[in-house]
């Protein structure tokens, strides 16, 4: 039974109740460049995911470091999921959509903002709420947008 459910909260995080919106991903759909986007909620710190524990949400390919994790993400992946389908949040709010390399994050109530890098970063630290303002202003006119034609 437990085996059923989890089967069944997987199906329901692979499907894309976002569709249309544009996600940084790799070329293997991989997001958040392989990082387990559970580990910046629970452990504060930035843990590689494994390629052989996965799942899909919103078209891309999340890797968690252990299979407690991607249980948790798979009973709530919006929880878990990071703002702005993964691209860069400093880059957001100049209307922008930067990759990023995974390492630069902050959870910010409760929701999970990536940067391009550790540099951006700390320019995005400096005025974390007015970034957000002007992200949250900026994504709904850009998230439909593929990032290259930005």
């Amino acid at each position: 039974m437990k085996k059923l459910l989890i089967n069944l909260l997987m199906l329901i995080a692979s499907v894309n109740v976002f569709a249309g919106v544009d996600t940084s991903t790799d070329s293997d759909g991989v997001i958040l460049a392989g990082y387990d986007t559970v580990a910046y909620h629970t452990e504060n710190r930035a843990v590689k995911g494994n390629a052989n524990i996965t799942a899909e949400y919103n078209n891309a390919t999340y890797q968690f470091a252990s299979v407690e994790n991607r249980n948790l993400f798979v009973a709530n992946p919006a929880k878990y999921a990071p703002a702005y389908g993964g691209f860069c949040a400093f880059g957001t709010g100049l209307g922008k959509k930067f990759d990023v390399d995974g390492k630069a994050f902050q959870v910010v109530d409760g929701q999970l903002y990536v940067n391009k890098n550790l540099n951006v970063y700390k320019t995005w630290k400096k005025d974390i709420s007015g970034n957000i303002k002007k992200s949250e202003a900026q994504w709904p006119k850009i998230k439909d947008i593929p990032a290259n034609e930005l």
